[in-house]
């Protein structure tokens, strides 16, 4: 699926990945590819981005934002982000 992860200031990430662990605002989740079409508030926490199947990801703090899944699209809206690597 494809994924693209902005602030206000810039893009933190954009290109294809296998899934993304978020922080809801009601607990974690996650979104897989062909993932149904969904909108959803962000909390505070760890984003875990699934680049391939085979275990490598990139991690990411963030405080909160919104996400929206469509057309196996995700669009993760935060207001900022730092790496954890």
């Amino acid at each position: 699926m494809q994924l693209e992860i902005l602030t206000p200031e810039h893009q933190v990430f954009n290109g294809n990945v296998y899934g993304i662990y978020l922080p809801g605002v009601e607990g974690t989740f996650e979104l897989l590819d062909m993932h149904a079409p969904l909108i959803a508030s962000l909390g505070k926490g760890k984003m875990k981005v699934l680049k391939e199947k085979t275990g490598q990801t990139d991690v990411f703090e963030i405080s909160g934002g919104f996400v929206e899944m469509l057309n196996n699209k995700a669009t993760v809206l935060i207001e900022d982000a730092t790496s954890m690597e």
